[in-house]
C-alpha cells in the first residue's frame, strides 16, 4: 500500500458507490464528473488496488471495490461518532445531516421547519430530499427519513413526530353529480382518484370503521404518482380522495372539500425513522426533537392552533 488513503476520497467513493455514477454524485456534490474520477483514481492509486468497473452509463464494484466499500462505511461511521462526541462538549450541534420526506409533507412542512432549524444551528449542513417512495436509510445514507404511516423495518428505531389518520373526501361538486356512498363497498361504483403511496398497495385503500378492518379495491379514469395532481384533482371534483387529515382541514373547513364515509379512516401517524437512538448523534436527536416541536405547535405545524385530530397531535420520541 502506497500511502494512507484520504479520508474525503474515501467519501466520496462511498457516494459513487451509492450513486452508481460519477456524473450523479458530482451533480448532488457540486463538483464535475472529471474531478470525481481524478480522486477515486488517485484513492484506487494509494490502496494499490482497482475499485470500479468503468462503463459509460455506470460504475459497479470490483470485488476489492466491494470490501473497500464495506471498510468505507465503517470508518467514516467511526469519525462521524467520534465527531458527535466531541460535538456534545459544545453547545451547537454540527455536520453534514441527510434528511428525507414525501413531496407533500417535505414541501409544505418538514422543508420549512428546517429551514428555521438552519438558522438555529448554523453548523448544521442539512440535505433534503423529497420523493414518493419508500427510502432504504443504510444504502442511500440517509440520517432521517419523516414518513407518513407505519415503519416495518425492525432494524429502524420510529420516533413517533404526530398522530394523524387519512380520510376520504370529495369535493362538492363530485358529490351533488354522483352522491355520496353510504357503504365502503360502494366505492366500487365511484370514481376515486388513486395515488401510489409509500406504505400502501396501489389501488387498495385499507380503513378501519364500525366492522374493524377493511379493503376496498378503488379505480377511476384518473391516477397519479404525484399527491398535489390527485389533491387538486379532487378539488376539480374529478372523484374521492383518500388524504391525511392534516392535508385536508382547511378544505374541509372552507367547504373546498366534503369528509365521505367518516365513520371510516387508517392510521397515518408521522414518524421520524432513524437507524439508530437518537443518544448516539447529537445532530440527528436536535433535529427529530426540532421537527416534532415545530410540527406539532410551530408555525409549519401540521394543523393549525387547536385543530388537532380527536384533540391535541400525540408524540412519542425514543431516546
Amino acid at each position: 500500500m502506497a500511502d494512507i488513503p484520504n479520508l474525503s476520497d474515501l467519501r466520496l467513493f462511498v457516494d459513487v458507490v451509492r450513486q452508481g455514477n460519477f456524473v450523479r454524485t458530482a451533480t448532488e456534490l457540486g463538483m464535475s464528473p472529471s474531478y470525481v474520477s481524478k480522486r477515486i483514481g488517485l484513492l484506487e492509486q494509494d490502496l494499490g488496488v482497482r475499485l470500479l468497473h468503468r462503463t459509460s452509463r455506470r460504475v459497479s464494484t470490483t470485488a476489492q471495490g466491494e470490501k473497500t466499500y464495506e471498510w468505507a462505511r465503517s470508518i467514516l461511521d467511526g469519525v462521524r461518532q467520534m465527531q458527535e462526541a466531541l460535538a456534545e462538549d459544545t453547545a451547537e450541534p454540527q455536520g453534514r445531516l441527510r434528511v428525507s420526506s414525501s413531496f407533500r409533507l417535505g414541501r409544505n412542512h418538514v422543508a420549512p421547519a428546517i429551514s428555521l432549524l438552519a438558522k438555529r444551528y448554523p453548523g448544521l449542513e442539512v440535505s433534503l430530499t423529497v420523493l414518493d417512495r419508500p427510502v432504504d436509510l443504510l444504502s442511500e445514507g440517509l440520517d432521517l427519513d419523516i414518513r407518513i404511516g407505519e415503519v416495518p423495518e425492525p432494524h429502524l428505531i420510529a420516533h413517533r413526530i404526530a398522530q394523524s389518520h387519512r380520510i376520504l373526501c370529495a369535493a362538492p361538486s363530485y358529490i351533488a353529480q354522483h352522491g355520496a356512498p353510504a357503504q365502503l363497498a360502494e366505492l366500487a361504483q365511484h370514481s376515486c382518484l388513486v395515488f401510489r403511496e409509500r406504505d400502501q398497495p396501489f389501488g387498495t385503500w385499507r380503513l378501519t370503521g364500525p366492522k374493524g378492518l377493511e379493503s376496498a379495491k378503488v379505480t377511476g379514469s384518473l391516477s397519479s404518482n404525484n399527491n398535489d395532481i390527485i389533491r387538486q384533482w379532487a378539488l376539480d371534483g374529478h372523484g374521492i380522495v383518500r388524504l391525511a387529515e392534516w392535508d385536508c382541514i382547511k378544505s374541509l373547513r372552507d367547504g373546498e372539500l366534503v369528509h365521505v364515509l367518516p365513520a371510516y379512516r387508517w392510521p397515518a401517524d408521522i414518524w421520524a425513522v432513524t437507524t439508530g437512538r437518537l443518544s448516539q448523534s447529537a445532530k440527528v436527536g436536535v433535529c427529530v426533537r426540532f421537527l416534532q416541536e415545530q410540527l406539532t405547535s410551530g408555525p409549519y405545524a401540521l394543523w393549525p392552533a387547536q385543530a388537532g385530530p380527536q384533540g391535541a397531535p400525540g408524540s412519542s420520541l425514543s431516546f
